[in-house]
């Protein structure tokens, strides 16, 4: 790893019409090392809304081009692209920790997934065409033809802060769309290797911008730009409705947004396979997925036995830095989100759940450099208690006791959100039931709350989504296509 502490930190710029330029307000911020907050991962552009507006316009300009390139063109620069990520991958792992806080191994995965994500859009991009439709008239052809929307603007997380942006921009691309990126201000850098990436690929000049900065000083400017034709987001609720309300009647907008998930152990379930899926759904990324597990519905009959296998292996979770063998609790990505990780904690005890282990956070040693907090588990929490209610984004499981399946769906639904749920059950019946009668857009059977594959749609329900289209798979590239439909008379 290098020593960036006794080096100075790189300068990153914004790509804009095919050159790596400096912001127009001359500012720049930096993104530091949630494991060592004294640690400079880089240096970024605080772009202002003259930066936006210029991305835009070149975007605009540049979209007949490449909506008329072959898409055999457009699928082998996605290729050569995935190939760079491949290459690099140890060097991409590697500032992908340091930036964002997660285990090395992890990091590997979610740079390997998104090179498997171009590659996917490459070949699914290339078949991806209209319908013919049979009709009475001998001398008529009816069919439909797909075609691009013009720019779209790409904003996302920190949590998975290039896998993210790779299944937003591949399938824009793939269709002929112009794009405009901004990640978020927290993990900056491996969006810029994702970018780099592309660009070093072929990408023509002016088909993807990029830029950093701060949502304030960026304001609405990249969702409201007359020439934004789609928006596309990941993020929480309150910023997604923002955009959905701010928008124009022509830009559809594709939101990801938070969530609740629940778990439902049966009293006819394996009870430490449960406590599994709970710990690796509700810990994975230290909790910091919008798919994570935050609540668990047990069964009383098992309660006290799930309960303590939980425990157990909370307890032996090992937690430290991402480079650390072994470690699987990682720091919080910043120090907003530490904080707002105890708040919840806090209000937890205030409002009567029992706090069964963890919770505290760690300042000692190594751990005084980052922002640490212990996996935590509430028992004897109520439906209609905050930490049942909220997502609270971190390493907190709240676990509520109930008599039968019908309270136990009851809870589960009982909540704004729906993007993710599960149940652990031997019974077929039941599952099949579960998977009806869940309001959620992901739902599965003895596995994890978390996890979706590259092919499959993703998406939720209710506040997490706006329940238009799905991200993921071959649906994942009908948002960036409009519908023409073509009568032809002989």
């Amino acid at each position: 790893m290098i020593d960036v502490l006794t080096a100075k930190a790189e300068l990153y710029k914004n790509l804009i019409a095919g050159e790596w330029i400096t912001a127009t307000s001359g500012k720049t911020f930096q993104s530091t090392n949630p494991a060592n907050k004294a640690e400079v991962v880089g240096e970024f552009q605080a772009s202002n809304e003259e930066d936006v507006k210029r991305a835009i316009e070149v975007a605009d300009k540049s979209f007949p081009s490449w909506a008329s390139t072959p898409p055999s063109k457009k699928a082998a620069i996605l290729n050569k692209a995935a190939d760079l990520l491949e290459e690099g991958v140890e060097k991409l792992a590697d500032e992908l920790t340091r930036e964002e806080g997660k285990p090395i191994g992890g990091s590997r995965k979610e740079v390997l997934r998104s090179a498997q994500t171009l590659r996917y859009y490459a070949v699914e991009g290339q078949s991806f065409t209209g319908e013919t439709f049979p009709q009475d008239d001998p001398n008529m052809k009816v069919s439909t033809e797909l075609e691009p929307l013009g720019v779209v603007t790409v904003i996302t997380p920190w949590n998975f802060p290039i896998s993210i942006p790779a299944r937003k921009i591949a399938p824009a691309l793939i269709t002929g769309n112009t794009v405009v990126f901004k990640p978020s201000s927290e993990t900056p850098l491996i969006a810029y290797r994702l970018v780099e990436a592309l660009h070093e690929a072929g990408l023509p000049e002016g088909v993807l911008n990029f830029v950093t900065g701060h949502s304030k000083d960026i304001g609405d400017s990249l969702v409201t730009h007359p020439a934004v034709k789609a928006v596309t987001f990941t993020g929480s609720t309150g910023a997604g409705e923002h955009i959905h309300r701010n928008v124009s009647l022509e830009t559809r907008t594709q939101m990801e947004l938070g969530g609740k998930n629940p778990i439902i152990v049966m009293d006819d379930a394996d009870v430490e396979l449960a406590a599994q899926l709970t710990v690796n759904g509700g810990y994975s990324l230290t909790g910091q997925a919008c798919t994570g597990t935050s609540r668990v519905i047990v069964m009383k009959e098992v309660k006290d036995k799930y309960l303590e296998a939980l425990v157990e292996k909370t307890k032996a979770l090992k937690i430290g830095n991402g480079f650390e063998q072994g470690v699987t609790i990682c720091p919080l990505a910043s120090e907003k989100q530490l904080n707002n990780v105890l708040n919840y904690i806090g209000i937890g005890k205030e409002e009567g759940a029992t706090l069964v282990y963890g919770g505290e956070h760690l300042t000692d040693g190594d751990f005084e450099k980052g922002f640490y907090v212990q996996p935590t588990i509430f028992s004897g929490v109520t439906p209609d208690m905050t930490i049942s209610q909220e997502e609270i984004f971190g390493p907190v499981i709240s676990v509520i006791e109930v008599e039968n399946y019908e309270e136990a769906i009851s809870v589960a639904n009982g909540v704004k959100y729906g993007l993710s749920a599960a149940i652990v059950t031997n019974n077929l019946k039941t599952a099949q039931q579960f998977t009806k009668e869940i309001k959620a857009g992901t739902v599965k059977v003895n596995r994890t709350t978390t996890g979706n594959l590259i092919n499959a749609p993703f998406g939720g329900l209710k506040k997490s989504s706006t329940s238009t289209f799905r991200e993921s798979g071959r649906a994942g590239l009908e948002f960036f296509t409009q519908i023409k439909t073509v009568y032809v008379g002989y």
